[in-house]
């Protein structure tokens, strides 16, 4: 048996994957270490969704593999950039040895027995992973959340999105699979589950006929032992009252919507292929604002799309302004190959791109600090991730209306604080993303 590690980029949906391949590993008797440079085989779980991500995985395949002059024995590469440019790695790159698609995580067992008998095995669509059942995962997070992938896959065909020829088309997972890996999660100490997929609000259209999420929601919340149901990556189409309804009267599930909008001009979205206009838009977070008062709105958006004018942006910078979004994330558009948008003209030069990424990301900065101002003196409950890194005892934690990794923190001041406790906590400062205050109990 072998000592594996595992690095892990990109989205939290490539992470669950990652942490399937280490269950098995573990099952088959492998031992797991956290550090590279103590493995015998190392797995890279790669992404491949826009050029800054595929740059990060090819610069992270070449850095590990410097290990070998160091004793290290196999590279495994696995996940959509191997899914995606199989042949050009292989052909490209004999660093690897071996390369795993997204399907194919039932064969990592027998990619690191062949890296480990001296075969450069290439198994990408080699696999039969289903989506039934429930596996044993070796969680990559603190141990109190988890994410929760329900589907797999997209349909949406964004013309500027690679994932569908990456991930194939959009496939549920069965509700009582969830379910029961759900309370799974939660007997090892899980207090706060995250639903992902590329679209949530798709979830069960393929495999019962219906959208299913509200359904979903609802037998989730009777799990014992979960405090907070978050949801990410709410298409904005699919949003309905029903849905908007169920996030507002269920206590356990967050009232934080991550809808990524991409665009309010309704030429770009028509040629983004966004079935949505900027008005229906406004109307839905009106809606959501109006059956939820305590919603926190989270965003992400794409400036410098091919044909994006001054006129354009500005229409986006004047949109943000009036909304006031919660949380916000903004991405230069990407040209990816083999989408219909890389081929649109005219596509914006990168240092415009550049310029409108730090004229709506200083918009924003500005709304998030005059929010954050706003509940300095308020109680807040927080659950705290652990201690806060550079003093000693500062925790750091977050609020229902904060996802791990990409929204603020509330640091607090305190002792005995432990990952996954909830505490009351009142804010006595605000910065520009996050905030700090004091235990109350």
């Amino acid at each position: 048996m072998a000592k594996i590690a595992l690095v892990s980029l990109g989205c939290a949906k490539n992470q669950v994957d990652g942490e399937v391949m280490l269950g098995r590993l573990e099952k088959a008797g492998h031992e797991l270490v956290a550090e590279p440079a103590e493995a015998d085989v190392v797995i890279v779980n790669t992404c491949g969704f826009i050029e800054a991500a595929k740059e990060e995985s090819i610069n992270t395949i070449l850095e590990l593999a410097q290990l070998k002059k160091r004793g290290l024995k196999g590279l495994v590469v696995a996940g959509c950039l191997a899914q995606r440019y199989a042949e050009e790695l292989r052909q490209e790159m004999p660093e690897i040895d071996a390369l795993l698609g997204t399907g194919d995580l039932d064969l990592v067992e027998e990619a690191v027995a062949r890296v480990l008998a001296g075969d450069r095995p290439q198994l990408v669509g080699k696999g039969s992973y289903r989506l039934e059942g429930v596996a044993e995962r070796v969680l990559l997070n603190p141990p109190h959340y988890a994410y929760l992938k329900i589907a797999e896959g997209c349909d949406n065909r964004c013309s500027y999105c690679a994932i569908p020829m990456i991930r194939g088309p959009y496939r549920s997972r069965p509700l009582p699979d969830l379910v029961a890996e759900a309370r799974l999660l939660a007997e090892k100490g899980v207090k706060e589950l995250i639903l992902v997929a590329q679209d949530t609000t798709r979830y069960g259209l393929d495999l019962y006929g219906r959208r299913m999420l509200v359904d979903l929601l609802e037998a989730l919340h009777q799990v014992e032992g979960l405090a907070w149901i978050r949801l990410l990556y709410l298409y904005p189409t699919h949003l309905d009252e029903e849905l908007i309804a169920a996030i507002g009267r269920l206590p356990r599930v967050c009232p934080y919507f991550d809808i990524p909008l991409q665009h309010v001009n309704d030429e770009i979205l028509r040629w983004m292929n966004r079935p949505i206009t900027g008005k229906q838009i406004k109307s839905l977070l009106a809606k959501i604002r109006e059956m939820v008062p305590d919603a926190v709105l989270r965003t992400s958006l794409i400036v410098g799309f091919p044909g994006e004018t001054e006129e354009q942006f500005r229409e986006l910078m004047d949109f943000v302004a009036a909304v006031e979004f919660d949380r916000l994330g903004v991405f230069t558009y990407s040209q990816e190959e083999n989408t219909p948008a890389a081929a649109m003209t005219p596509q914006v030069p990168e240092e415009v791109k550049e310029e409108r990424y730090h004229r709506l990301m200083s918009l924003q900065q500005e709304i998030s600090r005059r929010k954050n101002r706003a509940k300095v003196g308020k109680e807040l409950e927080v659950m705290i991730d652990g201690p806060a890194e550079g003093e000693e005892g500062l925790f750091a934690g977050r609020t229902r209306g904060d996802a791990p990794e990409v929204d603020g923190l509330v640091l607090v001041r305190g002792e005995n604080l432990a990952p996954g406790d909830l505490v009351q906590v009142r804010v006595t400062h605000a910065f520009e993303y996050d905030l700090m205050g004091e235990l109350l109990r």
